[in-house]
């Protein structure tokens, strides 16, 4: 009742409600509405992401992960963040410890526990980002232009998802992401004290 009230009253005064935590689903996993149900094929995935557009990103997350849950209340709910990873992304999730199978860009077939083994993820979240196109043997960590381990600040965030959607990595004598994410740092500062 009381998000009800602060509704109306944000309403009233022309504001809209804040982006509220995903939800957790039975698996113990954070569930958004921009993370896609999929056939855990991750060629399909890729070629659904390129027909769309967007860039395909793997985010491996587990049960209880307090860091996973500290991205999902406090990171992914701003609507600057969520509406950017919605536009540029598909993102499919994969739980650290799960037996769904899934297929790897080099086609072989595992349960995401072991696939996620093979690949050497250790921690959560991580956001694992793809290109467009990967040799047909190529294992997706391997074919990976960036990778985002553990719970980071919305700029951060925010940056890391600009960084690849704007293919940043690949531009010849461009920044790396540090020196990109320092100079928006600055360039927020600035635009904060204007």
């Amino acid at each position: 009742m009381t998000r009800l009230i602060a509704a109306a009253l944000l309403m009233l005064a022309g504001l809209a409600l804040p982006a509220t935590a995903a939800e957790v689903g039975d698996d113990g996993l954070h569930k958004t509405d921009w993370m896609r149900q999929t056939f855990l094929d991750l060629r399909e995935d890729l070629a659904e992401a390129n027909a769309e557009d967007k860039r395909l990103a793997l985010m491996v997350e587990q049960r209880g992960c307090i860091y996973c849950k500290k991205m999902h209340e406090e990171v992914y709910p701003d609507p600057e963040l969520s509406a950017y990873i919605r536009e540029n992304f598909f993102v499919v999730q994969l739980n650290l410890h799960g037996d769904r199978e899934v297929t790897d860009l080099d086609g072989e077939v595992l349960p995401e526990k072991d696939l996620l083994r093979k690949w050497g993820i250790l921690f959560t979240p991580t956001v694992i980002f793809l290109p467009e196109t990967v040799e047909e043997a190529v294992p997706a960590k391997q074919a990976a232009v960036a990778e985002m381990p553990g719970a980071f600040a919305l700029g951060t965030t925010l940056d890391m998802f600009t960084w690849v959607n704007e293919k940043r990595y690949a531009m010849e004598n461009e920044e790396d992401f540090q020196r990109y994410h320092a100079r928006r740092i600055r360039e927020r500062q600035a635009a904060q004290e204007d």
